[in-house]
């Protein structure tokens, strides 16, 4: 494996990485698929978030009102956030206009997304992939004059619900295209939570073979979704793969509102507690984080599919092994 982290399942048979990198994408990737919220819940939730120890927040996106009226006020949100020097907070551009926006609000990084499925690309910004490429360099150009680093994202890298299999060749293209354009790094967007293992070897070694040495695998990012169970086995593969960052969503709020059947991202306190549980650290206070996820329910009123919350880890802080009682087994 690629980083010298701890061996796991018995000595000598898989080598996990020490840390991994968790990008928290609740508060724009979802809350954009959910009714709006005021502006103040938006900011006590990011606020909430920022006091957990991740080190990464997606805020919101500067995209048109009437597109996605959840994401309104994005300028507002990062005006009113309590900025913690140790997290960085970034944003979705869809456009010039977007990243005009994004440099007013003061935005630490920001993410332009293109969908590998050309179907899929013009529902949801109205233009073909290539005429995305073409719009991300203008993008690009405005964030590098400023000094701000821009990830690209591939969405329905493993599938579309439309065109349904798409080529990893043609994934793997199009995020060669995005480094060589300037993007600091990519991520492979399972938009619809098409992807199984074997989907995800496939894009990275397409990947590999188009792009070789372009990008550290440790740079490339798993944004994935749960909509058919598969998150956290297409996680713990893309760990084994040597990907070390991550999206997620807490409390898996999410979807995608130009995706049928689309449903939330992985589960940051899901992902949080199956890693740290492996000897993986994340950075992140379980507890903290589960709290946020009790607020995020409370927001958007409705139970969210998060386990732990539900269940509660696995053995509860100060805890000894066999606290179960014996009418729970």
């Amino acid at each position: 494996m690629r980083d010298e982290g701890r061996t796991g399942l018995g000595p000598g048979i898989l080598r996990f990485p020490s840390t991994i990198s968790i990008r928290e994408v609740g508060p724009r990737d979802g809350l954009q698929n959910e009714d709006p919220l005021p502006i103040e819940d938006r900011v006590r939730l990011i606020d909430a978030l920022s006091g957990t120890g991740l080190r990464r927040i997606e805020v919101g996106a500067f995209v048109h009102p009437d597109a996605i009226p959840a994401m309104s006020g994005s300028e507002e949100v990062l005006a009113r956030i309590r900025r913690m020097p140790d997290v960085s907070y970034s944003a979705l551009v869809p456009n010039v206009r977007g990243m005009e926006r994004a440099l007013v609000a003061e935005v630490d990084e920001v993410e332009v997304v293109v969908s590998a499925s050309d179907t899929h690309n013009r529902k949801n910004v109205r233009r073909s992939t290539d005429e995305s490429l073409s719009g991300i360099v203008e993008i690009l150009e405005l964030a590098g004059a400023a000094g701000i680093p821009v990830e690209g994202v591939v969405a329905t890298a493993f599938g579309c619900p439309y065109e349904g299999d798409v080529d990893p060749s043609r994934v793997a293209h199009i995020a060669s295209f995005l480094l060589a354009a300037g993007c600091s790094g990519v991520a492979f967007g399972d938009t619809t939570g098409m992807a199984t293992p074997t989907r995800i070897q496939a894009v990275l070694d397409a990947f590999d073979v188009e792009s070789p040495g372009e990008l550290p695998r440790e740079r490339v990012t798993m944004h994935l979704h749960n909509t058919r169970g598969t998150g956290l086995a297409n996680l713990l593969w893309s760990v084994l793969q040597g990907v070390t960052r991550f999206d997620s969503s807490v409390g898996g709020l999410g979807g995608c509102p130009y995706a049928p059947g689309a449903t939330g991202n992985i589960v940051t306190e899901d992902a949080v507690h199956m890693l740290q549980d492996m000897g993986i650290d994340c950075g992140v206070d379980l507890d903290r984080l589960l709290a946020c996820a009790r607020l995020a329910e409370t927001l958007v009123g409705r139970t969210l599919p998060s386990q732990v919350l539900r269940a509660g880890p696995r053995l509860p802080p100060g805890q000894p092994p066999g606290w179960i009682q014996t009418s729970q087994r």
